[in-house]
């Protein structure tokens, strides 16, 4: 956990802090309520380059006042910014709002490459500001009760993992097609959830080799290219042992909106999380031993925007840099090698 400080001493915070939301589209929109549910901070202004879209945002906060630019919105006295705008320009904003000083709580990735969130990163800790970044998967209840199994050694010594993450039908927006701007394909979308999951559950160990391949539309993905990968699997193992293997796709015919899935393999039993019905916010969660099964966790759990609340609650409270951010990196070093770079 970060170090605790005193709440922002600006007069107009009235004990809470002041929070800009830069991006307020579906997703943006979404965790925006989450952090206006908390109560813990004040909305204090909110820019997206859609006028209806910051119009709709500021149907939940009427107080926030709507601006026109990223560097109008950081004018603002802020103590925290959300940023929820397109990949390439994540690592950038968030350096800008923490250099002045301003908390960020950013939508996933961080950087596009290792280099980008290291330097996010860097910031973070110069400026003893708090980070965080929207991987929400580590939110849902059936996840975090794998995590505590294994981290008990209830499945014994876990050796093997298998996690996936296929969507039906891909991103809407052109700019995730563009390396340039995206960083990669289905890897760096979806595929990030996947390799902070599988770290996050068995306690960051390093990741001592990665083998992988890259596909667009059945055909391999030249690394010189400018095509980004619709498919992509990959195999990763840790130094304590464990082999996993990752798949991700976008636009795969798999008969359902949706397949996510991680499976947890040891010793003395293993463990699954798994969407229901092809649902990309309903999940299931179970533990093995041999042929037995427990149910550990079933839907309804709306775990979408506790990320993003916590975030909120953080900052309330006083946090500085957390030291866990390093782990960021070690993320996105990862998503690197699958893409060999």
């Amino acid at each position: 956990m970060g170090s605790v400080i005193p709440l922002s001493t600006n007069p107009q915070c009235a004990g809470r802090p002041r929070v800009g939301f830069l991006g307020v589209g579906r997703i943006g929109l979404h965790r925006m309520r989450a952090i206006v549910d908390t109560g813990s901070v004040e909305s204090a202004a909110i820019f997206d380059p859609s006028p209806e879209m910051a119009a709709a945002a500021r149907e939940l906060t009427p107080e926030a006042a709507v601006v026109s630019s990223f560097e109008a919105l950081l004018d603002q006295q802020l103590d925290g910014v959300v940023i929820a705008s397109p990949s390439a320009l994540h690592a950038a904003q968030s350096i800008v709002a923490l250099e002045q000083g301003v908390a960020v709580f950013c939508q996933k990735p961080l950087g596009r490459t290792r280099d980008e969130a290291a330097a996010v990163v860097d910031t973070a800790r110069n400026m003893d500001r708090l980070l965080s970044v929207d991987l929400s998967y580590r939110h849902t209840d059936g996840m975090q009760q794998i995590r505590d199994l294994i981290a008990q050694g209830e499945l014994g010594t876990v050796f093997a993992a298998d996690l996936t993450f296929h969507n039906a039908y891909g991103p809407s927006k052109p700019w995730f097609y563009d390396r340039a701007l995206s960083g990669g394909g289905c890897v760096i979308d979806l595929g990030v959830h996947l390799v902070d999951l599988l770290l996050w559950v068995l306690g960051f160990p390093d990741v001592v080799r990665v083998e992988s391949r890259l596909m667009c539309k059945g055909a391999p993905v030249r690394r010189d290219g400018e095509d980004v990968e619709d498919y992509a699997v990959a195999t990763l193992e840790l130094a304590s042992g464990v082999v996993a293997r990752i798949a991700c796709s976008w636009h795969l015919q798999a008969g359902c909106d949706a397949v996510i899935a991680a499976d947890f393999h040891g010793t003395g039993g293993g463990a699954s999380f798994r969407n229901v019905s092809g649902s990309y916010l309903d999940f299931s969660a179970e533990r093995y031993r041999g042929t037995q099964r427990q149910v550990l966790a079933l839907p309804p759990d709306a775990w979408g925007g506790r990320a993003a609340a916590a975030w909120a609650k953080r900052l309330a409270a006083g946090e500085r840099f957390d030291p866990d951010n390093e782990r960021l990196v070690a993320v996105a070093d990862v998503l690197d090698r699958i893409y060999g770079r």
